[in-house]
């Protein structure tokens, strides 16, 4: 074969093969049913570290400056965004990038330890800076983070299930080395859905450095969850049917309260912001106290008792929930002053 046909003979077939030529560009290779593409620099949708070890590997992301040379923070597992006080921690769980922040108060010293706590928002929402700069200004070191899928993380949403978990309780872990962060007062928020993920972290992983956990108005189970178990569940969150028992097995925080290991304090309306009742309120009170949670407590009622839904307590006035930051702050610094020092 004439020497020039053999050449493009041998290009073409390298170039129907997938594969990169000297000095070309990488192939962005299609991941299967994802627009998204191996290459492209996001762990998304089926990509894993074993799939696509280019873009769900430890490192710099899409959020990060494209000079960054991330350093690894000492003992801390934080790998360093680019920005001031933004952080990438790696879930073990899928290998994506999660995308971390923290806040400080305004006047706060580096030299200076302070109560910390983490957030889980709600929904399968992406983290929230003005309600973390809201509580640091309550006096608090705040961390949020996008959970698999959101936000600036890599990864696929996986609805607050095994791997959402996995990435909170790695957040908690790196987070503990933060400086000035008082491993000691360290606390644990989780908002509406966010008990999910919340529960399910400190029941699977009970050697987390979290001192206490609030829980605002989470939904409990599935039915609480989807709002009554509809046929044709329709939303913004395509959630499963009710009868997949495997998938919400992973999703109901009934099933992991009586697990947790510290103290847990839930907040409650009396109009809740998503349910026809609070009587989910009610529901994992009772769980988190038979199952042996060392100290749990519902709005400012007396600690650990239990409640009956046909004759329920009155709940929080809608107008102190809706001053929520400082009711968190309040009952935080209550858990930290009060009842660490009183537990065995």
């Amino acid at each position: 074969m004439h020497k020039t046909a053999l050449h493009a003979f041998v290009l073409l077939a390298c170039l129907l093969a997938g594969c990169s030529l000297p000095g070309s560009a990488p192939t962005i290779v299609p991941v299967p049913g994802e627009a998204r593409y191996c290459g492209d620099g996001r762990c998304s949708g089926p990509e894993n570290a074993a799939s696509c070890p280019q873009d769900c590997t430890a490192g710099p992301g899409p959020a990060a400056e494209a000079s960054a040379t991330p350093e690894m923070a000492s003992g801390s597992g934080l790998l360093p965004a680019g920005a001031e006080d933004t952080y990438w921690v790696t879930n073990p769980a899928s290998g994506a990038r999660l995308f971390v922040q923290v806040f400080h108060p305004e006047d706060w010293n580096a030299s200076a330890s302070l109560p910390a706590l983490v957030l889980m928002p709600g929904g399968i929402a992406e983290s929230d800076p003005q309600r973390a700069a809201r509580l640091a200004g309550q006096g608090f070191i705040v961390i949020i983070f996008d959970a698999d899928g959101r936000g600036q993380s890599q990864g696929a949403e996986d609805y607050n299930g095994f791997i959402t978990q996995d990435g909170l309780a790695e957040v908690i872990r790196a987070a503990a080395s933060l400086p000035g962060l008082d491993a000691d007062r360290y606390g644990l928020v989780s908002y509406s859905y966010g008990v999910t993920a919340a529960t399910g972290a400190l029941a699977r992983h009970p050697g987390l450095p979290v001192d206490f956990y609030i829980d605002w108005e989470g939904p409990v189970d599935r039915n609480y969850t989807t709002v009554g178990c509809p046929a044709d569940p329709h939303g913004d969150i395509p959630w499963q049917p009710c009868s997949d028992d495997a998938w919400w097995a992973e999703r109901e925080a009934l099933g992991f309260i009586g697990d947790v290991q510290v103290p847990y304090q839930r907040i409650q309306s009396q109009e809740d912001h998503v349910q026809p009742s609070n009587d989910h309120a009610i529901d994992i009170i009772n769980a988190a106290l038979a199952g042996g949670v060392p100290w749990v407590r519902l709005n400012d009622y007396p600690p650990n008792q239990n409640y009956d839904a046909d004759n329920p307590p009155a709940m929080i006035p809608e107008a102190q929930d809706r001053q929520l930051e400082q009711l968190v702050a309040l009952y935080a610094r209550h858990l930290i002053e009060e009842v660490l020092p009183s537990l065995p």
